[in-house]
Formats: C-alpha cells, sequence, structure tokens
C-alpha cells in the first residue's frame, strides 16, 4: 500500500521523503519494524518511540511517523518522515485505512462505564448470537471471533489490534461487535475512527485516577463522554448522577434506561428469588418494549445490565422470545457464574478482589435470604496489606462463615497473606477457619454445605492460573468446584 493511502484522513507535514513511497506493513512496536514498514513513533509510560527512530530507519523502515521533532540526519536520507500532531490518533486512522475500514461493514456497539461493562457485552452477544446475528466480543476477558477465543491484555486494545480484530470478524462472516470502550482508550485514541452505530453509558464512579490514567475525576467524566461523539445512538443510564454530564456536547440520538427515572426503557416489580440449588432475579419492563424477564444472575445491578442489553437489542430489531431466551442464560466467566453441583445450595464464582466490591456482592447475595452465606477466598501476594484487613473484615461482618485461603501469592507466603486476612476477621467476631491449599478449601466449603446455602468462591473470577514464586500454574475456580464435587459424588 502507498504511504498517502494510510495517511489519507490525517492533517500532516511531510518532513523528509516522498508520501507515495511504497509500505509493507504498519508497525508501533520498534521490534517488530522490518524493511519497507512504516513505523509510528508512540509516547508511552514507559518509553518513547521517537527514541528509536534511527534504528528502525537503519533497519529499512520506509517511513516513519512523528509527533515531536527529531534530527535528519544522513541516517534518514532513504526515509520518508510525516509529522503529525498527535501520532497515537494517527495509528488509529492508520490501522483503519491498513485492514481497509472493517468498522464499516459491522454493526458496531462500544459501551464504557465504571461497571458493568463486561456483563453487559457478554449479555447483549449471548442475544444476538441467540438471535442469529453473527456477534463478535472485544473486552476485558477476552475477544470472541466465532469460535476462537483471544485472551486480553487490556480492556480495549491498542488502535492497531481493535482494527485487525474488525478485519477478522468481517472476514469471519459476522454482522455486529459489541466492545467494552474504557476511558484510557478513549483518552488514547484506541477507538478513534470509529463511528459507533450504538454507543453506551452504564455508571460512572471515581476510578482509575492516578499519574498514569486520569488526572481527575472531571477529566475521567470528560473521557468518557468522548464516546457520545462518535455514535450515532448514544444509550444512557438515566439512574447514574452523572447522566447529565455523560449528555454533554452529545451528537447522537439519546434512548434511556432506568429503575428510579422515568426513561425509555424502565423495570418494575423487581423480585429476588433462589430455590433448587438456583438464583433468580424476576422483573417486569415497559416504556419503548414490554416484557417480563427471568435473570440466573443476582442483584439489582444485573437488572441494570439486562436493561441496558434489552435497550441495545431493540436496535437491531430482536426477536423477544429469543431475547428473553438469552437473558436467562446469559453467563460472563468469573462474574457472578453459578456452578451448578447440587440442588440443595448455590455455589457461584466472583472476581471480586477488593473490599469495596466484595461488600458489594455480599449484600446483594444477602437480599435473597439464603440459609447462610459461605465466603471462599484469599489475596493476592505483594500487594497491599490494607486490602487483606480490609477483605477480612468485610467477609466477616457479611458472612455467615468464612474460609480463608491462598490466591496469587505470588512471592509472599501464603500463610502470611492468610493471617492478615484472619487479622481483618478478628476485629469483627465472625466465624472462619483456614485451607491454604485452594483446592481443599473449596472442597471443605461443600463437605460442609448446608440446604439453602450460597458458596462464593472469590477474587480470581475468570482468571486461570494461580502464580506462585514467578510462575503461573493453570488453576480455575471453576475446575476446583467440579473436582470436589466429581471427589464427593
Amino acid at each position: 500500500m502507498v504511504l498517502s493511502r494510510f495517511l489519507e484522513k490525517l492533517n500532516y507535514n511531510l518532513i523528509n521523503g516522498n508520501a507515495d513511497v511504497e509500505v509493507n506493513n504498519l508497525v508501533y512496536d520498534s521490534r517488530k519494524v522490518e524493511k519497507g514498514d512504516v513505523f509510528v513513533c508512540i509516547k508511552g509510560a514507559v518509553s518513547d518511540g521517537h527514541g528509536y527512530a534511527r534504528s528502525v530507519a537503519e533497519k529499512g523502515a520506509s517511513a516513519i511517523v512523528i509527533q515531536d521533532d527529531i534530527e535528519i540526519t544522513e541516517d534518514f536520507r532513504d526515509t520518508t518522515i510525516v509529522k503529525v500532531e498527535d501520532t497515537r490518533l494517527a495509528l488509529a486512522y492508520m490501522s483503519a485505512a491498513f485492514f481497509g475500514y472493517p468498522a464499516k461493514e459491522l454493526f458496531t456497539i462500544g459501551i464504557t462505564g465504571t461497571k458493568g461493562k463486561t456483563t453487559t457485552t457478554y449479555m447483549v452477544r449471548d442475544i444476538l448470537e441467540n438471535c442469529g446475528i453473527k456477534t463478535g466480543l472485544i473486552g476485558t476477558i477476552q475477544t470472541i471471533i466465532g469460535d476462537e477465543m483471544i485472551p486480553s491484555a487490556n480492556t480495549t486494545p491498542e488502535s492497531y489490534k481493535v482494527q485487525e480484530y474488525f478485519r477478522k470478524m468481517v472476514d469471519a462472516g459476522l454482522k455486529c461487535v459489541v466492545m467494552e470502550v474504557s476511558s484510557q482508550a478513549l483518552m488514547l485514541h484506541r477507538t478513534a475512527g470509529i463511528m459507533f452505530d450504538v454507543g453506551v453509558f452504564t455508571n460512572l464512579e471515581p476510578d482509575h485516577i492516578g499519574p498514569n490514567e486520569h488526572s481527575s475525576f472531571e477529566d475521567y467524566a470528560r473521557c468518557k463522554s468522548l464516546l457520545f461523539r462518535q455514535c450515532k445512538t448514544g444509550i444512557f443510564n438515566s439512574d447514574s448522577e452523572h447522566f447529565e454530564e455523560m449528555l454533554l456536547e452529545h451528537t447522537c440520538d439519546v434512548v434511556t434506561y432506568g429503575i428510579k427515572s422515568e426513561a425509555d426503557f424502565n423495570a418494575y416489580d423487581i423480585q429476588y428469588r433462589h430455590s433448587g440449588g438456583d438464583i433468580f432475579t424476576e422483573f417486569s419492563v415497559n416504556g419503548k418494549g414490554s416484557m417480563d424477564v427471568k435473570l440466573s444472575m443476582p442483584g439489582e445491578f444485573s437488572v441494570y445490565n439486562a436493561l441496558c442489553a434489552i435497550a441495545i437489542s431493540k436496535q437491531l430489531d430482536t426477536d423477544d422470545t429469543k431475547l428473553l431466551e438469552a437473558l436467562y442464560t446469559a453467563k460472563v466467566p468469573g462474574r457472578i457464574e453459578p456452578v451448578k453441583v447440587s440442588s440443595d445450595f448455590i455455589i457461584m464464582i466472583d472476581y471480586a478482589h477488593n473490599a469495596m466490591a466484595l461488600k458489594s456482592l455480599l449484600t446483594t447475595i444477602r437480599e435473597y435470604e439464603p440459609k447462610r452465606v459461605v465466603t471462599v477466598f484469599g489475596c493476592g501476594g505483594n500487594r497491599s496489606r490494607d486490602r487483606r484487613f480490609e477483605m477480612g473484615q468485610v467477609s466477616g461482618e457479611l458472612s455467615d462463615f468464612t474460609i480463608i485461603t491462598s490466591d496469587n501469592p505470588r512471592n509472599e507466603e501464603p500463610k502470611d497473606i492468610m493471617k492478615d486476612i484472619e487479622t481483618g476477621i478478628n476485629r469483627t467476631g465472625g466465624e472462619y477457619t483456614m485451607v491454604e491449599d485452594r483446592q481443599e478449601a473449596v472442597k471443605y466449603a461443600l463437605v460442609n454445605a448446608r440446604p439453602g446455602d450460597v458458596i462464593l468462591v472469590v477474587g480470581k473470577g475468570h482468571e486461570d492460573y494461580q502464580e506462585i514464586k514467578g510462575v503461573k500454574y493453570h488453576m480455575t475456580d471453576r475446575e476446583l468446584i467440579e473436582n470436589a464435587a466429581k471427589e464427593l459424588a
């Protein structure tokens, strides 16, 4: 491809060479540059691509894209140098061009918010797939392209990967993609150049504020709102106290959902039930959609996620019967995920790995009035000790019984971490035991389960490993539960 094709949607200055030079590949990692490539100098938190400009020229790069001035020496005599205002923005537009603008061939759904992104993306994908619409997913846990599942490193990948995944989805015959769009991704232009068919706002709470993230809550909120200047229809949680902030300078049509406020999609008559080893949440919807919904996931937050999924699905005229079937069967790996092993008690996996998340989870489960809440958890090593005390205290206050075990001890001794959790529980007088081996801890929970109990195995969620002394060993909580159940059968 000719370089000028990569640059067709950008404002740029030609500093050296010819914009009609042929280019083989688009690269933003200097280690991967080969002869004939165009290299984009990205300024990251750890390294700056401008520092590698000379070395990639020596490797034979056809062109280099910069945003900061570099000294044009004899080493660059055969290299085209293009200057842009922002190389991250340039990478996004160049990636779209390189892969042939695949977003134009997909119905694109982008979801942003502090909580609910992951669950809602899975719900939406399940609904659309159930309705015969082949749908890809990009998110915190993984990217799904047909039968291919790719583990994720970031909630939203770099713009090049986004466009590469879009192209693979189109080539695989997919018609739609639903993806999580983080505030970092919006700030760093990872989704620039995509006009989403639907943009979604779930909620907003203080998070991701720090030296390498957002300078303030105001900046965090502003970045979230950028999505609604690059989508055709915006779907908003109107119960959020930050709803109006998200509407600032929006350019999209507005659709709303909520429980407490008047909205286009309203949930009412919410019921929380459990029986036969299963947990249910039921509610009715009025407004632009009228239906009775049954979920196999707990809590008010699941109602919000389902309402959001319904509002999105209505943009594609999905069949209500298939939509309701998909809502009932929807599951998210490691997010309040039920693992059915008995009709006498309920056991679920969740990713809650700090005090706030654990408190939210336990408070939610309490609404179902179980016989007991039994919580199995540990804490990660080489992390804040305060988290251990706090999680221990929360579990001691809100669980009827706690089984302290190992999580990812990393370079610490599991027993030391467990003692810190014990210190937190002892502040409350809550009942507990300590079982270091996580498999044995899960087995202990099943052996001692009582009819009507809800057992929560938390902290690792979708993770498929346990990290000990720098080595990651395969482990999933689902497998631990299933192994224990088989052993006890």
